[in-house]
């Protein structure tokens, strides 16, 4: 079943920009969220690069993939505006000086990822592709965080908060593609890419054995399976995981190689072999939460 996010029952502010499915009858506390799936460009987004070069970034299907979720009792959350007009998976000050037409009038704190072209708006589409041929105002960014990032963050929030008031504790995935090879934009640059990227911070976004666990289960699916390498998780399961408190928030990178073609964005051969794996793998988690429910610390 899908319900806007919208629904006058939960109380959630409109936007047309994220979509929430949730499941018919009793739900499990589990919040799949896929921040880059998004492919309706606002009016206002005109880049300088070309499509083919724009597509790149996108985290193509992602949504579709994960959409036998709800099947397992989860909430799935997507966005509908690409992640090059703003990336949802950046903090909010992660805004880089060099392409605003002014000065930021607050604080900033540049990423590693906005180093390298990527933060909040991004500065390349490929590398050396620049994504605009204009400084863009500070009015029209602040309008991007405001109609768009801040719903998608605020409508997580709340389905993962939800999640805890209903269960006690919640198992959040933060669900991207990755390129089958590094490029130079890159940590990896170059070097090809296993099937599935784990990244927990180190162990302070969701536990090291949780995170284990999900490995193993991909492993014994076939797959090649690394963890915080090259990806270790980026501001979405930093502000959301809190393990002491029964929030675990785990970010998995799937390998397009899997399921799309890349040079053409189109879906492969492997894509419905990968979307029931991925539906069976919520089923086998919202098993282990009922089997396994963490026990959050007191106070």
């Amino acid at each position: 079943m899908t319900r806007p996010a919208s629904d006058p029952a939960r109380g959630r502010d409109a936007t047309p920009w994220v979509t929430v499915q949730r499941p018919a009858g009793v739900g499990a506390p589990l919040v799949f969220d896929s921040p880059h799936s998004g492919i309706t460009y606002p009016d206002n987004f005109r880049p300088a690069a070309a499509r083919s070069a724009v597509l790149t970034t996108w985290d193509a299907y992602v949504d579709e993939l994960l959409a036998g979720v709800t099947t397992a009792g989860a909430t799935l959350i997507a966005a509908r505006f690409p992640r090059a007009y703003i990336d949802t998976n950046r903090a909010a000050n992660d805004i880089d000086p060099a392409l605003l037409e002014s000065p930021w009038p607050e604080p900033t704190e540049l990423s590693e990822h906005a180093g390298r072209g990527m933060g909040l708006i991004r500065r390349y589409a490929l590398p050396g592709i620049p994504m605009y041929d204009r400084r863009l105002p500070v009015a029209e960014v602040r309008q991007r965080i405001e109609r768009h990032y801040l719903p998608y963050r605020r409508t997580l929030q709340a389905e993962i908060d939800d999640a805890v008031a209903r269960h006690g504790f919640v198992w959040h995935f933060n669900c991207h593609s990755m390129k089958s090879r590094g490029n130079a934009m890159n940590r990896d640059a170059g070097a090809p890419r296993p099937d599935f990227v784990l990244g927990d911070r180190d162990g302070t976004s969701a536990p090291r054995d949780f995170t284990a666990w999900v490995a193993a289960w991909l492993v014994a699916q076939g797959h090649r399976v690394a963890i915080n390498e090259p990806y270790r998780g980026a501001d979405i399961v930093r502000a959301h995981g809190a393990p002491a408190r029964g929030r675990y928030s785990l970010q998995i990178e799937i390998n397009r190689g899997l399921y799309l073609d890349e040079a053409t964005c189109e879906r492969a051969a492997g894509f419905a072999a990968l979307q029931e794996e991925l539906t069976r793998f919520a089923l086998a988690v919202a098993e282990f939460a009922r089997k396994c429910p963490p026990r959050p610390a007191s106070g």
